[in-house]
């Protein structure tokens, strides 16, 4: 059970059951998801559906940790009934709050007495916008392209002219501390669109802006290759280095990216967050420990890391590889069998290459969420081994439970 009061709200993604169990795991306060379509990552996330909204409430109220149901694409007149069935469901099943673009959603979820938060998609970036929308929500997240100065402009204000949402407390202010970032202002991209027909803001994007791209002379015909630079592709957010300033700005939400990332990439990020936030709160704080933190966030799905324009940063950094920058890989080796809970053993098929003593290994489930730990010791057939290969059941001390189908990992250097 969560009984964190934090000075900062620290908010996970949720793209599966297993990501959902990873961020309760390592300390999220609330945690945010998409439902089939109608939210920012329809096509590159899992995703949950209506009959799943019931467990997700469990399961978080259980934790103490709060739920949000993402709502925020563009709305055509055909959605809207179905706007309605999402949120009415959201609302019986004991869903926190919906987060919202389309002024659509923000009216009926009102309506109806659901708790609204104002999504990065309408591009706060002034308290004026802020009072407009204080009539509706109690929680709105800035556009991503908002300096820390700024951001303090808007809480300040907040504070100063007495802005306070329909709960009637002081409007709170949230941002992204953390993961992908998109080229276009806060995400409202049109690339996708015009060159598949496919809509980043209906949650469909394709991403051509992680590609490599030359750039041709219409006059006479020469190209020109851009080097090591993937021009359209941002590297990765990441203000753990400066969460100090982040909450001295103001902030009382800190949003981490990465609804269509695994378990583990949510597990280790919100740890390392929820550390820092902890030693924010306790005065521990220091620039070693931020550096360790970032070793930490490096060993999952990364393309490089930056401030974003928090700092105040005129330009973007743009990331110079295809993909992942992760220090370290996960590599399947097999799945669960059994979990003897009296020895506190666990039963494992190997179905992919092998696992010896000593190895770092990863265990992740719907259930189960995520488990890291060192095979210190492996059991084939009651017998200690040194390795064991594919085709054999293997077992492994734990303290903690798994289930039948967990999928074990090794994590390697990558």
């Amino acid at each position: 059970m969560n009984n964190r009061k934090s000075i900062v709200e620290l908010m996970a993604p949720a793209g599966s059951f297993e990501a959902l169990m990873a961020a309760i795991q390592a300390g999220a306060d609330s945690v945010y998801f998409g439902i089939e379509q109608l939210n920012m990552r329809a096509k590159s996330s899992i995703n949950f559906t209506l009959e799943d909204l019931k467990e997700i409430a469990k399961r978080t109220s259980k934790a103490g940790v709060k739920s949000y149901i993402t709502l925020n694409t563009i709305i055509y007149d055909h959605d809207l009934s179905l706007i309605k069935t999402i949120v009415n469901a959201a609302q019986k099943a004991g869903i926190s709050a919906v987060i919202a673009s389309d002024q659509a959603v923000i009216n009926y979820a009102f309506s109806v007495g659901m708790e609204v938060h104002i999504s990065t998609q309408l591009n706060v970036t002034n308290i004026e916008t802020v009072k407009f929308y204080s009539h509706f929500s109690d929680v709105m997240v800035l556009s991503r392209e908002l300096s820390l100065t700024q951001v303090k402009m808007i809480t300040e204000a907040i504070k100063k002219e007495n802005v306070r949402g329909p709960k009637g407390d002081l409007i709170e202010i949230e941002i992204f501390g953390h993961g992908a970032l998109c080229m276009a202002v806060s995400g409202k991209c049109y690339l996708s669109l015009h060159t598949q027909n496919s809509s980043a803001n209906r949650g469909a994007c394709v991403q051509n802006c992680r590609r490599t791209y030359k750039v041709i002379d219409l006059e006479d015909g020469h190209e020109l290759e851009i080097d090591n630079e993937y021009i359209m592709s941002p590297e990765d957010l990441c203000t753990i280095d400066i969460l100090d300033h982040v909450v001295n700005a103001g902030v009382k939400v800190l949003k981490i990216e990465g609804r269509g990332r695994a378990a583990d990439y949510v597990y280790t990020t919100i740890k390392a967050y929820r550390e820092a936030l902890d030693a924010i709160e306790e005065g521990t704080y220091t620039t070693e420990k931020a550096k360790e933190w970032m070793n930490n966030l490096s060993t999952v799905y990364n393309r490089g890391f930056w401030n974003g324009y928090y700092m105040g940063q005129q330009l973007g950094s743009w990331t110079d590889s295809n993909g992942s920058k992760a220090t370290e890989k996960k590599v399947y080796v097999g799945k669960g069998v059994k979990f003897f809970e009296n020895i506190g053993v666990g039963e494992f098929k190997i179905e992919a290459g092998s696992l010896k003593i000593g190895d770092k290994l990863l265990i992740t489930g719907p259930t189960t969420g995520v488990i890291e730990l060192e095979a210190l010791e492996i059991r084939v057939d009651l017998e200690k081994v040194e390795i064991a290969k594919k085709g054999m059941n293997c077992s492994i001390p734990l303290s903690t439970k798994i289930r039948p189908s967990d999928k074990l990992y090794k994590i390697v250097a990558n």
